[in-house]
């Protein structure tokens, strides 16, 4: 059962793959750039990012500044902060995402791909149904988030070790109803076959399903020193009026800076955890090779300052 009217608003895979072969790919909410895009075009952040192993977060590193905490979810109880999605996902994804894939086990959520055959939605914004051969989990913040006058610095922070796992893609994101016109923002998507690195990008229009972000502005492939999924790294996104900042286990990683990011300024989204299976962010998939796995997450929060 879909827990949220704004899945109609969901646009149509076809309508996003139209910013020809200088751009990356657009996306529908949640999934990652094609690596074909990769391929085409330069790593614009060639700069290897230190992780430290299991590293963790202390509130008061931001608090103590003036920072103010809006949402916290320890995952040590159920998962009512949250809508869980219901159906297939997008850009060719393989999964089925079901409630029956995401468990809190020891005050972390586990979210898990499976290799099994279900029938459901073929999309969340389509109720036909349909026969799936893997399943997946995917979760919907019911507190939204916005860069605002009134808060106009927000810090979002998840502890995450990635699933590992040729075809899996973990991803912690926000976007808003009516694609793009209240933006996207990839915190981090990373594919579970190639856990050195993650990626982040935002997207952003003012027409219904088409983004005006060019790749130069938003894409940036985070190479890093440390296996992504052999432990918990803390994923920070800081967006403002005028730049989106990403950091790992503390430390920036690279700032974005444009005329659209200012243009997400006001803007309301929903930020959202998933493991998707497959889809265009893999180049010519060998769906044999598919492996179960589990992305975890210990905890998400976010924190605004005037």
């Amino acid at each position: 059962m879909k827990t949220s009217t704004l899945f109609k608003y969901l646009p149509l895979i076809a309508l996003f793959i139209s910013f020809g072969s200088c751009k990356k790919n657009s996306s529908l909410p949640g999934n990652p750039a094609p690596t074909n895009v990769v391929d085409i075009n330069p790593v614009l952040n060639p700069i290897i990012a230190h992780t430290t192993g299991n590293y963790d977060f202390n509130d008061t590193t931001l608090t103590d500044k003036g920072w103010t905490k809006t949402f916290e979810d320890n995952f040590d109880g159920d998962l009512s902060k949250w809508n869980i999605w219901t159906g297939g996902g997008f850009q060719q994804e393989l999964q089925c995402y079901q409630a029956s894939n995401l468990q809190i086990v020891g005050g972390v959520l586990q979210i898990s791909a499976k290799n099994e055959t279900v029938t459901g939605p073929i999309s969340l914004n389509n109720d036909t149904v349909k026969s799936f051969n893997y399943t997946s989990g995917a979760i919907q913040c019911k507190t939204d988030i916005s860069a605002n006058t009134t808060t106009p610095k927000v810090r979002i922070v998840a502890r995450i070790k990635i699933a590992n796992g040729y075809g899996l893609a973990t991803a912690f994101w926000s976007f808003g109803d009516n694609w793009p016109q209240q933006g996207e923002i990839d915190y981090l998507e990373a594919r579970g076959d190639d856990p050195t690195k993650y990626f982040t990008d935002y997207f952003y229009g003012p027409t219904l399903n088409k983004s005006v972000v060019a790749i130069s502005d938003s894409y940036e492939e985070n190479r890093t020193d440390g296996d992504l999924s052999s432990g918990y790294h803390v994923y920070t996104m800081e967006w403002s009026k005028n730049s989106l900042t990403s950091y790992i286990d503390g430390q920036v990683v690279e700032t974005k800076v444009s005329a659209h990011v200012a243009d997400l300024f006001g803007k309301t989204e929903h930020i959202t955890l998933n493991l998707a299976v497959g889809g265009l962010l893999f180049n010519a998939l060998t769906v044999a090779d598919i492996a179960p796995g589990t992305m975890y997450v210990d905890y998400v929060k976010v924190f605004t300052s005037k």
